[in-house]
Formats: structure tokens, C-alpha cells, sequence
């Protein structure tokens, strides 16, 4: 038996948050750019929960903004799929299990954008949510009104211009507009893109003055590790276990946070807010963006190499093994915590870094590096960067464990490109899929052959970085010694630093 709205009357398990029949009746509130396992475990979950006990009351349609796959998984079960969440709270084991029915429909924007253009002209529709990752917010110089536009700010563009259009720009029309993409301020980046994108289609004054003055793009980060579907047997024993099929069944971890700068207005219309405290709304978020950027996706990124060059595939096996654990306790108490350019209480940094740690401890998450590494460059210039220029100034030194982690980065990005034009690389033996925008440059500066070359050419890129990171006292030389000997002895003789 498959999930989906005609089965779950068929379906009696204990414990299992099953949705009612109304909530198939519930308008469509929310447009959402993204199809991807961090959305459907964060911004659909806590939807979802405020439907079921009667608050938000609204669906979404989703926008599968990618050319690959299909959205037939999501056709053949109704948009429902399954949130497991376990976890560690205050030393005890806690765990949820949902039927997360939030999702309304899956609309294609290369076969569907008619129907995406309609839902923009739906009087229903309140907010937009996006995660396109941190290369999807970028302009594009492009026309909007003749095509499906090709980046996201252009489609976005298209749909307020729609909407402008159907309620002659009336104010009671204007949007709330959540990205929720990790790159500083997306919000106000977004809007910034959209506004130049306006005036380089020559929109009319009226519609650009609405578009600022009548919509809201908000400044917001998401925190909670969602892997993604459970493991083969633990999938299986589910299934055995609750008596239907799920192909879109995801695991999370119970830990949740969606920080959302908006007022009083914004509050009103995101009345999810009220059912799970995960969801804060507060005029200024900068204390939770950069706690969680810098500690929990800055020690992801700088150990990603790290943990799956030394053999470990998900990040719990990482944290079971000594040499690593004194690596990344390093890394986040010695190192990120002084580094974050924010002031923030030392307590209260230690003790986020806590969590953190405990988080990636979690037994349940099947958190898998090689997912951590996509978009690999991009992570460290947004999440790492800031933090090493910090630190030299500061200490004018070299922070070991960050030059460990760029030395493995480098390592884990001697590519080749293969016939289909995806990138891989190779350790042991081992052959890995490498999902990044700049594989081709790195598949180039390693045809040097060169350490000391590779290096120099890869931190002083400014493109990559937007600074010269050989400018920094001593940091060159100590990449340059942890990967030649990366590329002699192996990680093992540089885990624990």
C-alpha cells in the first residue's frame, strides 16, 4: 500500500501524526521554490503542524525549478510523505513521526509555467519560500515576460509582475517573501536583485514602487539537519512497521530553527509561528545567523574533508573516532568561537558549540559528508572566510585547524571531469561525485602538478574568495605543508592537530 490521500484511512499506527480530511480542502498560501529535503523537513513541517491543529490553515505548491527528474513521486502520493525525527534533548532520546501534509502539488517550471503564473494571480496566495542553494540568488541579466526566466530572482520577478498585473497593484496584494538560502542578509539581497532586474526590463514606475513598498522580502535562516531518506534497513524495517510505502519519506533530526527578521505584519500572516517555538520572528536575527553559520555550517564545511578523506561517510561516524573529535573540538572552542564577527557572549557561544557537538553525536541522522559537499567553494567564501580573516585579526597567526581544513579542501577537489561532464574525484581507490560550480576551475589548477603552485593559485582567486588569502601571514605555507603531506602519508597523520 502507498501513501497517499485515498490510503490513509488504511493506515493505524500508533504514535503516527496523521492529517485529517480538511486539510485537502485548505486553500494555497504558499509558493515555494524548491523540491529539497530542507524545506520539506523545516518550512513544510512546521506548516503542516499548524494545520493540523487548525492555526495557519494553507497549503503550498511547490516549484520544481530544476530540469532533471520529475515530480511523479509527489503525483502518485498527493504530495504526502513521511518526517521521522530523532534526537537528544537534555540527555533524553525523543523521536516524532508525521505524515507531513503541506505540500498541495508539484508544478514544473520548464512543462508548467502557465500554471505557476496562475497560482501568482490566486487571491489566497500570502508568501513565497525559496531555497535554491547559495548560488541561486544571483542576477541574471535577462528578459522575463516572453520565456520561463532561468534564475530564480528572474522567475520571482515574473510572478510579482503577474501578480501586480491581476490586482492592479493593490497594496492588500503585496507578498511576504522568505529565502531561505544560507548567504548574509538574503532577504535584502534578494530584493536588491529583483529591483535592478525590474528596471533592466523597463517595468513601468508603478510596478517597481509597489514591488518595494508593498511586499516584504525578509531576512531568515533555517537550522535543523535534514539527511534526507532513511537508510536501506532502517527504511525497510519502517516500512514493515507502519504498512505502506513512502518513496518520499524523509529523516530529521528533532532540533529545529527558523529565525524570520520581520514585525508585527509579518507575525500576523506567518501564524505558524505560534505552534512550534522553532519558528522565532524577531527584527533583527544577526545573533542566530551568525551562531549558527559560523559554528554549526562553519565546523561542517572546514571538517568536510577532513572526515571523508580519513574514510568516514556521515558525520556520526566522524564523531566516534578520537582523532577526529579532538580535530573539530579544536576547530569550533579554539578557533571559530573567538573568530565569529559578531559580538556575542562567550557562554553563550561555548554553549551553542555544545549543541552543535551534540548534534552531530546524534545516532539517528545518517548525515553523509558527500551531501555536506555540495557547492563545497561557495560554503567556505560565505561561511569560513570571514571567520579566518577574524582570526588573523586577532592573532596575526595561523589557525591550525582552518589550515587543515583548506589543505584537505584542495585535496578533496583534485578532479577530472568525465565524459558526461560531471566531476570526480578519487582517494583509496575510491571514486566520488563532486557537485560544485568551480569543479572545472580545480579540474585545471591541479593539472599543475605542482603543491606549492596549486595552492598559491587557489587562495590568492579572488574570484573565489574575494580576498587573497596568501596575504595572510604563514597561512600559504602551512596549506601547503598538510597537503603534501595529505598527498604523501594520508589524513592520518594530520587529524588531530
Amino acid at each position: 500500500m502507498i501513501l497517499s490521500k485515498n490510503n490513509l484511512k488504511n493506515i493505524h499506527v500508533s504514535g503516527l501524526q496523521i492529517p485529517g480530511e480538511q486539510i485537502f480542502d485548505l486553500p494555497e498560501k504558499v509558493l515555494q521554490f524548491g523540491t529539497g529535503v530542507l524545506l520539506r523537513g523545516l518550512p513544510d513541517y512546521f506548516i503542516d503542524k499548524a494545520n493540523k491543529q487548525g492555526i495557519f490553515n494553507g497549503r503550498v505548491v511547490v516549484i520544481k525549478s530544476t530540469y532533471t527528474g520529475s515530480s511523479s513521486d509527489f503525483d502518485k502520493q498527493d504530495g504526502l510523505y513521511t518526517i521521522y525525527s530523532k534526537g537528544i534533548e537534555n540527555g533524553v532520546e525523543v523521536e516524532e513521526s508525521t505524515i507531513c501534509s503541506s505540500i498541495s502539488r508539484v508544478l514544473s517550471a520548464a512543462n508548467e509555467w502557465e500554471a505557476i503564473l496562475d497560482v501568482a494571480k490566486s487571491p489566497d496566495l500570502q508568501v513565497i519560500i525559496s531555497n535554491t542553494t547559495e548560488v541561486g540568488i544571483q542576477l541574471v541579466k535577462e528578459e522575463i515576460t516572453d520565456n520561463t526566466p532561468a534564475s530564480y530572482p528572474g522567475k520571482l520577478l515574473a510572478i510579482l509582475h503577474e501578480r501586480y498585473t491581476t490586482f492592479n497593484g493593490s497594496a492588500e496584494s503585496g507578498l511576504i517573501i522568505i529565502p531561505t538560502e544560507l548567504i548574509v542578509d538574503n532577504g535584502k539581497k534578494l530584493e536588491a536583485i529583483v529591483i535592478e532586474l525590474a528596471h533592466l526590463n523597463n517595468f513601468e514606475f508603478e510596478f517597481i514602487d509597489w514591488l518595494e513598498n508593498h511586499n516584504t522580502f525578509c531576512n531568515s535562516l533555517v537550522d535543523r539537519i535534514v539527511p534526507g531518506k532513511p537508510a536501506k534497513e532502517l527504511a525497510t524495517d519502517l516500512e514493515n512497521k507502519r504498512g505502506y510505502t513512502d518513496d518520499l519519506n524523509i529523516m530529521s533530526e528533532t532540533y529545529s530553527l527558523w529565525a524570520i527578521e520581520g514585525d508585527e505584519k509579518v507575525a500576523a500572516v506567518l501564524s505558524f509561528a505560534k505552534v512550534d517555538k522553532g519558528v522565532v520572528i524577531t527584527p533583527d536575527i544577526q545573533l542566530f545567523r551568525e551562531l549558527k553559520l559560523r559554528l554549526l555550517n562553519g565546523s561542517h564545511t572546514l571538517s568536510c574533508a577532513v572526515a571523508f578523506l580519513s574514510g568516514f561517510d556521515t558525520v556520526k561516524e566522524a564523531m566516534d573516532d578520537d582523532k577526529f573529535l579532538q580535530f573539530i573540538n579544536g576547530l569550533a572552542y579554539d578557533e571559530i568561537i573567538q573568530s565569529i564577527p559578531y559580538e556575542i557572549a562567550p557562554q553563550i557561544a561555548k554553549d551553542f558549540a555544545g549543541k552543535v557537538l551534540d548534534r552531530f553525536r546524534n545516532p539517528h541522522i545518517r548525515h553523509e559528508w558527500l551531501s555536506i559537499s555540495v557547492q563545497y567553494s561557495a560554503k567556505l567564501k560565505m561561511r569560513v572566510v570571514p571567520l579566518l580573516l577574524n582570526y588573523y585579526k586577532l592573532n596575526n597567526s595561523v589557525p591550525a585547524n582552518m589550515a587543515l581544513g583548506f589543505a584537505a579542501f584542495i585535496r578533496f577537489m583534485k578532479v577530472k571531469r568525465k565524459t558526461d561532464g560531471t566531476y570526480v574525484g578519487s582517494i583509496n581507490g575510491r571514486e566520488y561525485s563532486v557537485t560544485d560550480t568551480q569543479a572545472s576551475y580545480f579540474s585545471k589548477v591541479w593539472k599543475a602538478q605542482d603543491t606549492d603552485l596549486i595552492v598559491n593559485n587557489i587562495l590568492s582567486n579572488q574570484q573565489l574568495w574575494d580576498t587573497d588569502l596568501t596575504a595572510l601571514p604563514g597561512f600559504k605555507q602551512a596549506v601547503i605543508n598538510n597537503l603534501n603531506t595529505l598527498l604523501t602519508y594520508g589524513i592520518t597523520e594530520l587529524t588531530a592537530v
